[in-house]
């Protein structure tokens, strides 16, 4: 029985370690383990003033409440 298990302790360490030397050449080899990342460019803390012609003070509100004709009553679903 102890020369049963010494033989598959010894064949499992010799796969082992065959698994690892031809996984390490075969797999990855050295020359495709490095690689190619995009580069940002860094924030500037500057900032350009907005076209004159869009950001001015005569140009439209877009935040402003817009009322298209008059209605006079002041709770139009109610009551139908």
């Amino acid at each position: 029985m102890r020369k049963e298990v010494f033989t598959i302790m010894t064949v499992a360490l010799i796969s082992a370690v065959l698994s690892i030397i031809i996984s390490g050449m075969f797999i990855t080899p050295s020359k495709n383990r490095s690689q190619k990342v995009e580069t940002v460019e860094p924030i500037s803390t500057t900032f350009e003033q907005p076209n004159s012609d869009y950001f001015n003070s005569k140009s439209v509100n877009p935040a402003q409440n817009i009322e298209i004709g008059t209605d006079p009553n002041s709770n139009p679903f109610e009551g139908r």
